[in-house]
C-alpha cells in the first residue's frame, strides 16, 4: 500500500542516508554490491515479508526495538495505549514510584516505553513464549545501553500472564496493569500476509471464537494484582469494547470505558479497580 515510502526506507537504511539525503543522492551511481542488496531485500518485501523484519528493528513510542520472526510487530494503535497509561501514572497517590505490570510483554514495547517515559516507574514484564521472551530480553539489553537508569527499573519474568500464580507477591499492590494480549477472534484470520503469515499466532488469537477468552482472563488476573484505585489499560479488538467494559465492571472494576484508536474505533479498555 505504501511501496514508494517503503522502498525509500529500505534504500536509505542500506545506503546509510536519511530520506532527505537520499533525495539529494538520486543522481548518484549505485555501487554494484549495494544494488544487489537492495534488489534482494526488495524481492523479499515483494513476497510480503514484513518491512520491520527486513530492517531488523522498528521505532515505537520513540524507542528503537529489535524485531524479527517470533515477536509481534508493534503497531501505532498500541502507542495510544502507552500515551493513556503514561498520562495516568504520575497521579499515583502519595508521590511514590508507580508500580506497573506489562502482561504479555512481546517485544517489550509497552513496558520499556513506560519505564523510559515515566522516570522512576518500576515495571515488571511477563512473557509466556520462550522465543518471544528472548526478543524482550534483547530489547531490554538495548535500552540498558541507551538509558541504563531507566532499564534498571525494568524487570522481566518468563510466565503465564493469565495464571493466578504469576507474580502473586504483588497481589493488591500494583498501580497499573498494561497489556496488549492476544485478542483476534479465531474465525477472523487476518487478510494481510505480513500479519497472517509472520506474526506469531500465540500473540494474535484470543483463544475463542470471539477472541475474548484470553482478554477476560487478563482482566480477572489484573483485578487480583491491582490495589483499589489501580488502573487496567488493555488493548482489544474493535468488536469487543462493550463486552470488555461489562466484564470488567462485573469483575472488580467500578469504572470502565473504552478508548479509541486513530480511526475513532474502540481499541482499548481503561478500567479502575474498585
Amino acid at each position: 500500500e505504501s511501496a514508494g515510502v517503503e522502498a525509500d526506507i529500505l534504500i536509505s537504511e542500506l545506503a546509510g542516508f536519511n530520506r532527505a539525503e537520499l533525495f539529494l543522492q538520486s543522481d548518484a551511481t549505485v555501487p554494484a554490491d549495494l544494488e544487489k542488496r537492495i534488489r534482494a531485500l526488495g524481492q523479499r518485501r515483494t513476497g510480503r515479508e514484513p518491512l520491520q523484519y527486513l530492517l531488523g528493528e522498528w521505532e515505537f513510542y520513540s524507542i528503537p526495538l529489535k524485531i524479527g520472526e517470533g515477536v509481534l510487530i508493534p503497531r501505532p494503535d498500541t502507542e495510544l495505549l502507552c500515551e493513556a497509561a503514561a498520562a495516568r501514572l504520575p497521579l499515583v497517590p502519595g508521590g511514590d514510584a508507580p508500580r506497573v505490570l506489562d502482561l504479555c510483554a512481546g517485544s517489550g514495547a509497552i513496558g520499556l516505553s513506560l519505564v523510559t517515559e515515566v522516570r522512576g516507574a518500576q515495571v515488571w514484564a511477563v512473557e509466556k513464549v520462550p522465543r518471544t521472551y528472548d526478543w524482550t530480553m534483547r530489547n531490554w539489553r538495548r535500552i540498558s545501553r541507551l538509558d541504563p537508569l531507566a532499564a534498571d527499573n525494568y524487570h522481566l519474568e518468563l510466565g503465564d500472564a493469565t495464571s493466578g500464580t504469576t507474580l502473586t507477591q504483588f497481589d493488591g499492590t500494583i498501580d497499573m496493569v498494561v497489556t496488549n494480549p492476544p485478542y483476534i477472534p479465531e474465525a477472523q484470520i487476518p487478510e494481510q500476509p505480513e500479519v497472517r503469515d509472520h506474526d506469531p499466532k500465540a500473540a494474535l488469537y484470543g483463544g475463542s471464537a470471539d477472541g475474548t477468552l484470553i482478554p477476560e482472563r487478563i482482566v480477572m488476573r489484573a483485578a487480583g494484582l491491582l490495589r483499589p484505585g489501580g488502573v487496567l489499560v488493555m488493548e482489544h479488538d474493535i468488536s469487543q469494547g462493550p463486552r470488555m467494559v461489562s466484564f470488567a465492571q462485573a469483575n472488580g472494576f467500578g469504572q470502565a470505558h473504552t478508548g479509541d484508536d486513530w480511526t475513532g474505533r474502540p481499541r482499548y479498555l481503561f478500567a479502575v479497580r474498585s
